[in-house]
């Protein structure tokens, strides 16, 4: 013999259900990234990177062209050998032709560079 549930409790376990599904929902798993003490209380979207002016690829000397972010002694020496090699960049993208600049350092080189 089966006993009958009261509507009234079977309602009361479908909302907690749903309240705890809810719950569950507005929780987040993705990591926050943390502002430096000295950026606390600043706008969010300025960028951590500190600006640096915009290097022209097609007349900068190895110095210049190190002190980018991510390019070292030998990046700057391939970027000016492909230079040398195949004339001026026609686009900043073309920087992706030398070796050892792969898509990520280019991201990461964003607006620093310039093919004036």
């Amino acid at each position: 013999m089966m006993r009958r549930v009261p509507k009234a409790l079977t309602r009361l376990a479908v909302g907690c259900a749903c309240a705890s599904a809810l719950a569950l929902s507005q929780t987040s798993c993705v990591k926050q990234t943390r502002l430096a003490p000295s950026l606390r209380g600043q706008s969010a979207t300025r960028s951590l990177v500190p600006a640096v002016p915009a290097v022209n690829l097609n007349t900068a000397t190895r110095e210049e062209l190190e002190r980018l972010p991510g390019i070292g002694a030998a990046l700057a020496s391939r970027i000016i050998e492909h230079r040398e090699r195949y004339g001026r960049f026609r686009r900043p993208e073309h920087l992706l032709i030398v070796r050892g600049i792969s898509e990520r350092r280019f991201r990461e080189l964003g607006s620093s560079i310039t093919t004036e």
